[in-house]
């Protein structure tokens, strides 16, 4: 089967076909760009989708991840952003592979097709030139014959008329040999031009026509298989992603396999927990005996009050009271002009009217907690304003615990990422001492004094809230020897307050503390800010120190200095860096050794001899 034998006569038809057939594979070429860009906004989205649900960093949503469930689906987004990329696979080989590829064969195969059918056309307009050639000759030769005949006619008409003379007669005679010859010349010149026609004709028909259409036909079959190839290309980019899809799809059906509902009901605990015991029965009071009066409810020699307050303050005491119980507010601390029997004499209060039980539940929980001593004022102050205490001292103690732990490791891995950083710089300044065409070894001075001052404003910030963690921890006591002897006479009058203020150390805000009256808390703010702040006397000078840089003293205890200014050293270093130094009667602070030159002089006491 051949398009040149059968399809000899269909030049016009197979031109058209063909035209179809890059027209079919245009649109081919145009299904397969639309799925690719089907495939990319498929996974545009996906992406998005999976982002969208990403916990936002430094969140709250980000610390709920920490539940198996939620880490299911974490890893869920996770696995969609492949599955995702794989989406992105296929658009990408698609494009590769099948319609870059067949653009480029449209071209090729238009210009063969154009090749093709110019050499057809170039053979039509021969054989048609040769049939215009055989019909002049062919219409010449009838001319010719035709006026040969009528030359003859016209000679024998001639020469039997009597009446014509001779030379009439000869000159038809000539007249008509003249037009024989030119038809007998036309005739052979048509016979020739006729061989040569038949020739050229058999040519076109049997051998040109013939091999153009079997190029055209060989043509359109590779245009045939390319377009199937391409078909199974578009169905093997898709197998190729199968497998590692379905490998995104187990990776789903694994992390949900992996949620553990104990394990998740276990970090509830852990994230709620307070550390506190619950409460203990309440006591039964009888109302049928009369109430004993005492001298005051503070009193040492009401063994039942001692008992209840020992009972109410013990901090693991299972008869503890704090969730639902008011108590009766202390008296207010005895004025300095009070006889000295006005408060074992005194009357004791009376005890109020209890509430139902729902009622004190519901007061408890929305009650605000009073604050009973300076650092829970600054503390309930900050609550106010509607930020964060820096200690974390609104959280119950557990919870306290864990987040001043975690804030810890937090500053201990940047102060070991500034380490590293100077210790590459570090490096790096050895270089240029070595090879100073590197760079200016000075340059890096100013870099290293920053990073200086991070690390040390890095390790403060360490130490204070790993003091914070050993207070929570029990590592540390609330209060110094110094100050429970200096409020030692307030404690012996009023204990149940006292004790309040130190639960109010262990339990951050007041929050599970019990209120008091608010002459208890103005005398325990006052008792609490004596034993922070007390007086000393001011340290001798023993030398004079000259800033060789400018520090900023921004935390608690620092000093702020200027490069060149020269003050009075009141204590050396002992090892930890940090010399103290005055400025003045009222400035004095910490600032780092590195920053100073310190002068220190002999004769001073305290001071030590360098040799």
């Amino acid at each position: 089967m051949s398009w040149g034998t059968e399809l000899w006569d269909q030049f016009d038809n197979l031109e058209k076909h063909t035209q179809w057939g890059i027209d079919i594979l245009e649109k081919y070429i145009k299904f397969v760009k639309e799925r690719t860009e089907i495939e990319l906004n498929y996974a545009k989205q996906l992406r998005n989708l999976s982002k969208k649900y990403q916990p936002k960093k430094n969140s709250k949503e980000e610390e709920e991840y920490k539940y198996t469930s939620c880490k299911a689906f974490l890893s869920t987004l996770n696995e969609m952003n492949d599955y995702a990329g794989q989406h992105e696979v296929i658009s990408e080989n698609m494009t590769s592979q099948i319609t870059v590829e067949l653009a480029r064969y449209v071209q090729e195969l238009k210009q063969e097709r154009k090749s093709h059918f110019h050499e057809g056309r170039k053979a039509q307009q021969h054989i048609e030139t040769c049939w215009k050639q055989l019909e002049s000759s062919k219409r010449r030769f009838e001319r010719d014959c035709k006026e040969a005949d009528r030359a003859q006619q016209y000679f024998e008409k001639m020469d039997a008329d009597i009446n014509v003379t001779k030379a009439d007669v000869e000159k038809a005679r000539q007249q008509a040999q003249i037009r024989h010859q030119m038809a007998e010349d036309s005739k052979a010149d048509y016979s020739s031009i006729l061989q040569k026609f038949n020739h050229e004709q058999h040519e076109y028909y049997h051998t040109h026509t013939p091999n153009i259409f079997q190029k055209i036909q060989e043509m359109e079959e590779r245009r045939i298989v390319r377009i199937g190839e391409s078909m199974k290309t578009y169905a093997e980019v898709d197998r190729q992603v199968i497998p590692i899809i379905g490998k995104c799809l187990d990776g789903i059906v694994k992390a949900a396999e992996s949620i553990d509902q104990k394990n998740d009901s276990q970090l509830v605990v852990e994230a709620y927990k307070s550390g506190f015991e619950p409460p203990g029965d309440i006591e039964f009071e009888d109302y049928t005996q009369p109430m004993k009066r005492t001298v005051s409810d503070n009193s040492l020699s009401n063994s039942k009050g001692e008992g209840k307050s020992e009972l109410k303050f013990g901090g693991k005491s299972k008869g503890k009271l704090w969730p639902f119980i008011k108590k009766n507010k202390p008296p207010p601390p005895p004025p300095a002009s009070a006889s000295p029997s006005a408060v074992p004499n005194g009357p004791q209060s009376p005890k109020q009217q209890k509430e139902p039980l729902s009622h004190r539940f519901n007061e408890f929980m929305t009650s605000k907690p009073k604050i009973h001593c300076f650092r829970s004022l600054k503390r309930g102050l900050s609550l106010k304003l509607g930020a964060t205490p820096e200690d974390f001292s609104n959280l119950p103690p557990e919870q306290r615990r864990k987040k001043l732990q975690q804030k810890v490791d937090e500053l201990n891995k940047e102060i070991q990422k500034e380490m590293d950083q100077r210790e590459a710089i570090t490096k790096m300044k050895d270089v240029y001492l070595k090879n100073p065409q590197m760079g200016d070894p000075a340059s890096l001075d100013h870099k290293l004094i920053e990073v200086g001052q991070n690390i040390e404003k890095l390790r403060q910030e360490t130490q204070k809230f790993e003091a914070w963690l050993a207070e929570v921890e029990g590592r540390l006591p609330v209060r110094g020897e110094q100050a429970r002897r200096q409020s030692g006479l307030y404690d012996t009058q009023n204990p149940p307050s006292v004790t309040n203020c130190a639960q109010d150390r262990e339990s951050p805000d007041g929050s599970y503390t019990e209120e008091q009256s608010q002459e208890s808390e103005v005398k325990v703010l006052a008792t609490d800010f004596d034993d922070e702040f007390d007086d000393e006397e001011p340290l001798p000078a023993i030398g004079t120190c000259k800033a060789l840089y400018t520090f900023e003293g921004q935390n608690e205890g620092t000093i702020s200095v200027a490069e060149g200014e020269t003050l009075y050293v009141i204590e050396e270093d002992k090892g930890d860096g940090w010399t103290r130094i005055r400025r003045n009667e009222d400035e004095e602070g910490y600032v780092p050794t590195s920053y100073v030159e310190v002068c220190l002089d002999k004769n001073a006491k305290g001071a030590k001899t360098y040799i």
